[in-house]
């Protein structure tokens, strides 16, 4: 089962990277590309995954419920801002992006630095 986990892990930061990518990209034309909505549904799926592996003690030590808890608030968010970008174009600006990319560097930092 830890090869799940890891292969989940993979596809879960492969998804945080299109949303940070994508967004980066349009940042002079600004638009939510389709690819950030990919992502970040990508990334909020496997995280749910890894959370339930992780909790059914199927591989490593059980998840920090806090630190997963404020993670997918933090993604909800992210998914909210790129719903509402892809669905009303006109509200995109660079800031809307900009906000798209702090809160995804604020979910890694979350996950790299939170012991």
């Amino acid at each position: 089962m830890t090869v799940v986990l890891n292969l989940l892990l993979v596809l879960h930061l492969v998804g945080w990277a299109m949303v940070l990518g994508g967004v980066l990209a349009h940042m002079k034309q600004p638009v939510v590309p389709v690819g950030a909505l990919h992502g970040i549904l990508t990334a909020i799926v496997t995280g749910i995954l890894m959370t339930g592996i992780l909790a059914a003690g199927l591989a490593g030590d059980p998840p920090n419920n806090t630190k997963v808890g404020i993670k997918l608030l933090v993604a909800l968010v992210v998914a909210a801002l790129v719903i509402v970008g892809r669905r009303t174009p006109a509200k995109v600006t660079t800031g809307f992006l900009g906000a798209i990319a702090g809160l995804v560097v604020l979910n890694v930092g979350i996950a790299v630095l939170w012991s």
